[in-house]
Parts: structure tokens; sequence; C-alpha cells
């Protein structure tokens, strides 16, 4: 009886430290899967604010450091300058091909109109295709339709929020200014999140782990777009 306890004993351990032994390895693997969905998902939202400042730039001129003035703005105002073109075929005669005569040619000898009309923003980008979003199963959407909808608004206004840990109400942050280059001031803009809060729901010491990593090789411990130093619009997930 003593020997079939002992046995038993044995057994639990064994299958105890089995337990462990592979929670240990899976742990770090599951933590890197998790940190790969995150800056992911992020990436996406990041995209979609410089689509939005660089909206704002070419409508104002200058970048935003607000989240509520870049979307209300962009939203409400018919303010981005976009150039018409109209070509007139009544006025082409039949022995002229439009095609073979370079645009400008076109517009002198009458055939092409061109004049500025002031549209909103928002229309614009989503005429061109340039604003994506992220649906409930993770999967990248262009968006195809340039009305916007009180469901576009609603993303549009969410876009400032990260997008883990779920649940939580961590905000990008935003800045914009402007620095000297070459003698001319030039706009700027960054926005990022910190992996302390983007992790802030998983394992402290891992997050920890990841933040010293990245900080001995002289990285950003977090995700961001644009620069607030230079005049770059890249990413540090691209």
């Amino acid at each position: 009886m003593k020997k079939t306890f002992i046995q038993i004993g044995l057994a639990i351990v064994i299958v105890g430290l089995g337990f462990w032994l592979y929670s240990s390895i899976m742990e770090p693997v599951k933590f890197d899967n998790e940190y790969t969905k995150r800056r992911d998902a992020c990436a996406e939202k990041l995209k979609a604010i410089r689509t939005l400042e660089e909206a704002y730039k070419s409508t104002y001129g200058c970048y935003c450091g607000s989240f509520d003035t870049l979307v209300n703005r962009l939203l409400n105002e018919d303010s981005m300058l976009v150039v018409s073109k109209n070509i007139l075929y009544d006025k082409i005669p039949q022995d002229v091909d439009i095609n073979e005569m370079t645009e400008l040619e076109a517009i002198k000898s009458g055939y092409i109109e061109r004049k500025n009309i002031y549209v909103n923003p928002i229309k614009k980008i989503l005429s061109d295709g340039k604003f994506a979003y992220l649906d409930p199963e993770g999967k990248l959407k262009n968006v195809d339709n340039i009305e916007i909808t009180d469901q576009m608004r609603k993303k549009l206004e969410d876009v400032r929020y990260v997008p883990y840990p779920k649940g939580e109400k961590y905000e990008f942050s935003l800045e914009a200014g402007m620095i000297e280059k070459s003698g001319f001031n030039v706009p700027v803009f960054e926005s990022k999140v910190d992996l302390s809060d983007l992790l802030s729901d998983m394992d402290h010491q891992l997050v920890i782990n990841k933040i010293s990593e990245l900080e001995r090789i002289n990285r950003y411990p977090g995700w961001k777009v644009g620069d607030m130093t230079q005049s770059i619009t890249d990413g540090n997930f691209e």
C-alpha cells in the first residue's frame, strides 16, 4: 500500500512538472502571437490616422494635434481644394483626336475646362479608396461607400482608441507642429501608443522584457506613425 501511494505521488509530481514545463515553453509563444496580433491591429489604426492627417494637411496646410479637431473639421467642412476637369466634347472638331494632345494643349484649345472647387475631405478620401478598417473579425476591409453614414462617422471618431486591451479606453497620443528644415518651416505630426498601455493586461514580466529588449537597441517601445523631430510619415511597424 505504501509503495502504491509513493507511485501515485510520483505520478502526480511528474504530471505537474510536465504541465509546468509545457506552460513555461508555451507562455512566451502565446505572448509573441498576441503581441503580433496587437501590433497589426495598431498598425491599421495608425495608418488610418496618417490618412486623416494627410487629408488635413492638404486642406489646411498643416497637421493637427487634436483628434476632436482633426475628425470634426474633416467630417463637417467642405474645405479641401481640388481641381475639377471637364471635357467639352461639343467643342472638339471631328478631325481632332484629343487623346493625341497633352492636357495643357487641350485646355489652351478650349477642349478641356478646369476649375477649382471645394469638397468634403472625408468624401474625397473615401472616393479615392484611401480609407480601410478592421471588421469585427479582424479582417481588413476597404470602404467602398463615399457617403458619410452614421457607421462611418463612428469609425472615424473611434480611430483615436487603441484596439487593445479589450474593454479599456486607451487613446493614441497625437502631436503636431513645425520644425525647421533647410531654412523652411516644415509641418510634422506623431501618433503613438506605449507597449505598457497596449499590453497592460498581459504577463507583466514578459512585457518588461519586451520593452527592455527594444530600448536596448534604441527603438521606441511601442508603435507610432510620423515623428516630431523629422519630416516623415512612416510608421515603425512598416
